[in-house]
């Protein structure tokens, strides 16, 4: 049984992969805490793709995404931006909380775990 971490700190690693599975860590996208909702979600997606091509995976791939928001007046947008982002046929199992947030510039934030 192997496990590889990559990217790791004192803390986490950003990828973690085991027996064909890949395990991202949490992605924010708090760099500009004038970004709304939607730029965010953006952004978070767009690091979500880039850690699963790390892994030798891809967005479609993905079986379940657990994802934080700081305020659920905030959840249309957000899935306006998701929505778009999935490709129809490829949606994975969700949940999705309210959740206060390690900083409060911080609105939304995804875990991802996929198929490799």
């Amino acid at each position: 049984m192997t496990i590889e971490r990559v990217d790791s700190n004192h803390r986490m690693s950003k990828i973690v992969k085991h027996n064909g599975t890949v395990y991202l860590c949490g992605q924010t996208a708090a760099d500009d805490p004038s970004w709304d909702i939607t730029e965010q979600t953006k952004r978070c997606l767009a690091k979500v793709d880039a850690l699963l091509e790390q892994a030798g995976s891809n967005r479609n791939k993905i079986l379940s995404t657990t994802i934080y928001v700081r305020d659920m007046k905030d959840f249309a947008a957000m899935n306006a931006v998701w929505d778009a982002w999935v490709a129809e046929g490829e949606k994975p199992a969700r949940a999705c909380v309210e959740a206060r947030m390690a900083r409060p510039d911080i609105l939304v934030e995804f875990t991802v775990v996929a198929a490799q």
